[in-house]
């Protein structure tokens, strides 16, 4: 019984499996074709609201065909309009230039004609005077057989007799001319010398050179002046000291300003200056080295501007040492005037003046820019010796021409001019410096006083360096920490001042200011 059951429980369960599948298979049929169906409809709203957008999206298009028809249509018209437009002010054009052609063609028919009868005219008058010119022939040879028959001599033996006196009178004459001319030329010799100057003087352009004594270094914003100043002012201290410049930091923007006499270390300081501000590196050991290297590179610049000068004024040949010295003029003044502006101009002046004399111009160049070599001594001890026969021993021991030389030495008349340079070249120097604006005699006396200054503070034992800052009102020394103590260095700044006070003339007051500086410098190997 319990067999039969189990069969019968399972036939049950595999019968309910076949018509639960029958009955799955017949509910996925009809939602199949439910699903059919719908698709069906679907697709036709589908078909349907593509033929209505098409429909629209096709009137679109026409409408914008449309559009852009009527545009280009209006373009075209405007064009076609402009062209007509040119075409009517052309053919306008055409026909006043045939209006005018056929005025001119009037006109020159009648000048033709005036122009034809005028000739006929003038032939008719020539014809006139040639007939004239036959008769006046016939009556002058007439009347010389008529004076030859009442001479008794024929025209040639009056001529002859005519002729010789002529000639004893114009000998006389010729005499009484040379004569006044030679008295004349005595007279306007000096005339005649003043115009050669004043010629040679309009042929040479030149530029007034006064020489600053203050510089204005630009930078380029205003936080550039603290690293430049320094903690507690030890940069600006330390490029004082290595250059001798007194640096004004003020108010002004964008902009510090270098103060000193001497043309040479305003510009070491300048170009030291844009050198550190390039490199950003600013503290006392890098200024120092910078100062060397840009001392070295103004003596290199020095021999480049005597080379640059040289080829310029087309002299050749020139010793080196010569071509330094000339160099070394453009950081020096007379009178205030820059001593290579104004050898230049000499040089140029002695060309042209000798040129205009028949003498050589080259070697009037040579001798008008060496001729104030001398005021570039290389050591203290050329100071006393003048600078005319300074520049005259320079040149005769690097090989210039006796010629030359003598110009030199001779030029303000400290020996005997044996050549005519000389006088050219002293004529030449006077015309340079006494052009209105050339020289400042008031700033050469004080450029003095202030090297005077600082050699007072020289004189003392353990000085190093002296420099004159803040125009003479302040001397600032600096000494060997090794032979003057801080003590010395107070004692020091008052023997100073009170030499200065007993031995030099000066308005105001002058401050001495000492700086002692100890430094302990080790290498690291």
């Amino acid at each position: 019984m319990d067999n039969y059951a189990i069969i019968f429980i399972v036939g049950g369960i595999i019968g309910g499996i076949i018509i639960g599948f029958f009955i799955a298979k017949a509910l996925e049929k009809s939602k199949a074709s439910k699903l059919i169906a719908n698709a069906e409809i679907e697709s036709k709203s589908i078909l349907k609201e593509a033929k209505s957008e098409g429909e629209s999206i096709k009137k679109d298009k026409i409408l914008q065909a449309k559009e852009k028809f009527i545009e280009l249509k209006s373009e075209h018209e405007k064009v076609i309009f402009s062209r007509d437009k040119k075409i009517s002010e052309a053919e306008k054009r055409i026909r006043d230039k045939e209006s005018q052609l056929s005025s001119e063609l009037n006109k020159s028919k009648k000048s033709n004609q005036s122009l034809e009868s005028k000739i006929k005219d003038y032939d008719f008058r020539l014809e006139f005077l040639d007939k004239k010119q036959d008769e006046i022939e016939k009556s002058h040879q007439n009347q010389i057989k008529q004076l030859e028959v009442i001479s008794s001599l024929s025209a040639e033996e009056a001529k002859a007799q005519l002729v010789e006196s002529l000639k004893e009178e114009a000998k006389t004459d010729a005499m009484a001319f040379i004569q006044n001319h030679v008295e004349e030329a005595k007279l306007t010799a000096q005339q005649e010398a003043k115009k050669i100057i004043i010629n040679t003087i309009q042929r040479i352009g030149t530029e007034e050179a006064v020489d600053n004594c203050v510089s204005v270094f630009n930078i380029e914003s205003d936080d550039v002046k603290g690293r430049i100043i320094g903690r507690e002012g030890r940069n600006i201290r330390a490029i004082e000291a290595a250059t001798g410049v007194e640096i004004i930091v003020d108010d002004t923007p964008e902009a510090i300003i270098l103060s000193c006499f001497d043309s040479v270390r305003r510009e070491i300081a300048r170009l030291s200056l844009h050198k550190l501000v390039t490199d950003g590196r600013i503290h006392p050991a890098r200024i120092e080295e910078i100062v060397k290297k840009t001392e070295k590179q103004i003596e290199q610049e020095i021999i480049e501007v005597g080379k640059r000068t040289v080829i310029d004024l087309g002299i050749h040949g020139l010793h080196p040492e010569l071509i330094k010295m000339v160099g070394r003029m453009k950081y020096r003044s007379s009178y205030g005037q820059n001593l290579l502006q104004h050898s230049r101009e000499v040089a140029k002046l002695c060309g042209v003046m000798a040129a205009e004399l028949g003498l050589n111009p080259k070697l009037a160049k040579r001798a008008g820019l060496l001729h104030d070599i001398g005021k570039v001594p290389s050591s203290e001890t050329d100071v006393e010796t003048p600078h005319a026969i300074l520049g005259m021993q320079w040149a005769e021991k690097h090989g210039e021409k006796p010629e030359v030389c003598n110009a030199i030495g001779a030029h303000h008349d400290e020996i005997e001019m044996t050549t005519l340079l000389a006088p050219i070249i002293q004529v030449c120097d006077a015309i340079s410096g006494a052009r209105p604006g050339a020289r400042r005699q008031v700033l050469d006396s004080y450029i003095q006083r202030l090297k005077d200054l600082e050699d007072v503070a020289f004189g003392f034992t353990g000085v190093k360096k002296a420099y004159a800052i803040q125009a003479g009102r302040e001397l600032r020394v600096i000494v060997e920490s090794e032979k003057v103590t801080d003590d010395k260095a107070a004692s020091l700044s008052f023997e100073i001042s009170q030499k200065i006070q007993t031995d030099m003339t000066y308005p105001g007051q002058v401050k001495v200011t000492v700086i002692r500086e100890t430094r302990a410098v080790n290498i690291a190997k």
